[in-house]
């Protein structure tokens, strides 16, 4: 079976749209890892936040990298980045501090 997006497609794929989509996959997964598609996080199967975090602080790296090649893209992608970090806090047991959290060396405290 072909990858739909073979290596040659992605030539034609402007650079913006490659890193958005990085950017979204990064941000479902990490949603998955936090509970949020589930009725009840707490009790998701898929639940388990040292993935979401490891997947937050990528999405971060991508998003404080690319903030200025994503011109109209950057306001959405880093709200929803932001979302996933208060999220994140939010169902962790123990809270890190402001500043801690995962991806926060890159964009700075969540509150």
């Amino acid at each position: 079976m072909t990858d739909p997006t073979s290596i040659r497609e992605l030539g034609d794929i402007p650079a913006v749209e490659v890193i958005t989509r990085a950017a979204v996959m990064l941000m479902s997964a990490a949603a998955e890892k936090i509970g949020l598609s589930s009725p009840d996080p707490d009790t998701s199967e898929h639940r388990d936040l040292d993935e979401a975090r490891r997947l937050i602080t990528a999405l971060a790296g991508l998003v404080s990298a690319s903030a200025e090649y994503l011109g109209p893209h950057a306001g959405p992608v880093r709200d929803g980045l932001k979302s996933l970090q208060l999220a994140f806090r939010e169902a962790s047991v123990a809270p890190d501090e402001p500043g801690h959290g995962p991806g926060e060396k890159f964009t700075g405290p969540v509150w």
